[in-house]
């Protein structure tokens, strides 16, 4: 790799490895039949969620680990109030012949939400990339299993979700590798993607994500859930932008996210109606 641009090689490869990932899409996506784990039919929902009624949703603040769900300070986003433009070594699309797209979720997991959504993507045999907050994966290590046994990628979303354009090198060292160290002992495997909080990267923080083995992944289309708007609001967002190969950003954590539940049950099969593939995002 050379040195004086380690980045924009780290972005190449993550475009070109599209052709393998295209290949191995499809059994992520067409689970296997063999009672596997995400097979059609295989392993039971373990976090099955209360039916869907918003009513019924838990207020994270009053659950004893309310300190992990608060929402994240100062959300923005780069398509928002306050954001900064997009990286150029920084991949937001992702090169394919096929309609297929990369739903992507951050903040989580969360113990009500990220099982809704995945039993979601398991009944849609759709396939997501979660973004984890390291805190909260901790105080949920069986969820971030959930999700991995599922099929779908695990990435890096930092320990506690802080804007590393405004810390120094250290601090954004002990974020990202906080939280690749914490994958690794859970999963047995540290997380090859990586994702900063409101989208912000500069030079500094992208060569440590890529000292650390890890691809920077933005987003092409904004759902804006984390702006709360009505569920409809949500779907027109992610439906009017599809295009094949788009990364499309929503949350499973960091605030309330019933909404972003029940349009994501909405939106999915509509688009896969179209014939649109969710599928992972693969390093």
């Amino acid at each position: 790799m050379p040195s004086d641009d380690p980045t924009h090689t780290r972005r190449r490869v993550l475009q070109a490895a599209l052709a393998v990932g295209a290949l191995s899409a499809g059994r992520f996506f067409f689970p296997p039949a063999d009672g596997t784990p995400g097979a059609a039919g295989g392993r039971p929902d373990r976090h099955r969620p209360p039916p869907h009624d918003a009513a019924r949703r838990p207020d994270p603040a009053s659950t004893p680990e309310a300190y992990r769900l608060r929402p994240m300070a100062g959300e923005t986003s780069r398509s928002g109030p306050g954001a900064s433009p997009p990286h150029p070594d920084v991949a937001h699309t992702l090169g394919t012949d096929r309609r297929e797209v990369f739903l992507t979720f951050d903040d989580g997991p969360h113990p009500h939400y990220t099982p809704e959504i995945l039993r979601i993507l398991r009944r849609n045999e759709a396939r997501a990339t979660f973004f984890v907050i390291g805190e909260n994966a901790g105080a949920f290590p069986e969820l971030l299993r959930d999700i991995a046994e599922d099929g779908h990628a695990v990435g890096n979303h930092t320990w506690t979700h802080p804007q590393l354009t405004q810390l120094p090198p250290g601090a954004v060292r002990r974020e990202l590798g906080r939280t690749s160290s914490l994958i690794d002992d859970v999963l047995g495997a540290a997380p090859s993607l990586a994702r900063a909080p409101y989208g912000a990267w500069d030079d500094p923080s992208l060569s440590i994500c890529n000292e650390l083995g890890m691809s920077p992944v933005g987003w092409a289309i904004d759902s804006q859930d984390w702006t709360a708007p009505g569920v409809g609001s949500i779907v027109d967002a992610v439906l009017a932008e599809l295009r094949p190969g788009a990364i499309v950003l929503s949350h499973d954590g960091g605030g309330e996210r019933g909404r972003t539940v029940d349009a994501l049950d909405r939106y999915l099969p509509r688009l896969m109606d179209d014939g649109y593939r969710p599928a992972r995002i693969e390093p």
